[in-house]
């Protein structure tokens, strides 16, 4: 039985094949391989061929599923099949049910097994793993600080920069959502976890961002909406559980360059303005001003 339905399955298959010929012969229409002379009559004699081939196909499909037999008796259904049973008229619907959600289930694991290996190639990690068997010392986290030795590193920070106002707030007592005012060019709002960034949002000096609402609603305006995408990158790229504080200083340096945001030009470019857009972007090492175009 299994032999004589592969057969089946593989007529169709050639059949289905051929068909495709046909279509793209009929779509590539007479072509140059055709010669000059009798061009029309060679085409139509290669349609010709193609539907005899076609025909031959389709008479194996016939004879490849008149050989199969169908079951003697009903497909085993396990314990669904007592739902045939159900007098209750919403319930008579629940095999279609399970069918669709046993495919949405199957298609969800396929998925989720692609999204897993592609994740494995991912080496950007914000944990601190090691596979030495040596027993060490175990490394701080920096999301388990306590509250103040996080106020006394952001004050120590703010100490540095006279043109750039940050104000601690703790709205759900413990971790800390950092304002920051950069000289009337933009606002900003870190969202920490003890001495780890966890969320950034920037948007507009005249825009809102004194409510936990205001967190999740971007800015307005597209040049705002830029920067904060790269301040996501700049989280990341100056991310260290082991030198916590360093990192969070080296992010706010990187930040407090955007104050030339609407006055320095692209050092690629030599303009202002491209696309309607200053150079949004500013480079990790060097804080040089690039549009996102520019930048590479």
């Amino acid at each position: 039985m299994t032999e004589q339905l592969f057969t089946a399955l593989s007529s169709i298959k050639e059949l289905r094949s051929s068909v495709g010929e046909i279509f793209e012969s009929l779509g590539g229409g007479v072509r140059a391989e055709h010669g000059v002379e009798g061009r029309d009559a060679k085409y139509l004699l290669e349609l010709q061929d193609l539907l005899n081939a076609v025909t031959m196909n389709l008479r194996d499909v016939e004879a490849a599923i008149n050989v199969l037999t169908p079951p003697a008796g009903p497909f085993n259904l396990g314990n669904s099949s007592f739902l045939s049973q159900e007098t209750t008229q919403d319930r008579q619907a629940l095999y279609s049910q399970l069918v669709n959600s046993y495919k949405w289930i199957d298609k969800i694991r396929e998925h989720s097994n692609l999204a897993a290996n592609l994740l494995s190639h991912n080496a950007l990690k914000r944990s601190y793993s090691t596979n030495s068997t040596k027993r060490r010392r175990p490394l701080t986290s920096s999301h388990n600080v306590l509250p103040q030795q996080v106020d006394q590193a952001l004050t120590a920070i703010d100490r540095n920069f006279n043109d750039m106002t940050l104000k601690i707030w703790r709205p759900f007592a413990t971790n800390v959502i950092l304002h920051i005012s950069l000289s009337r060019v933009l606002k900003a709002a870190v969202v920490f976890k003890g001495l780890m960034i966890e969320w950034v949002i920037v948007k507009g000096f005249e825009e809102a961002l004194d409510d936990v609402d205001d967190l999740w609603t971007e800015s307005r305006h597209r040049v705002f909406q830029q920067v904060r995408d790269h301040t996501h990158s700049a989280m990341l790229h100056f991310y260290s559980p082991t030198l916590p504080e360093l990192a969070v200083r080296s992010f706010m340096t990187w930040i407090h360059s955007y104050i030339t945001l609407f006055s320095d030009p692209c050092k690629k470019c030599g303009l202002h303005l491209h696309n309607c857009l200053p150079p949004t972007w500013r480079d990790f090492r060097t804080l040089e001003p690039f549009h996102v175009e520019c930048k590479h």
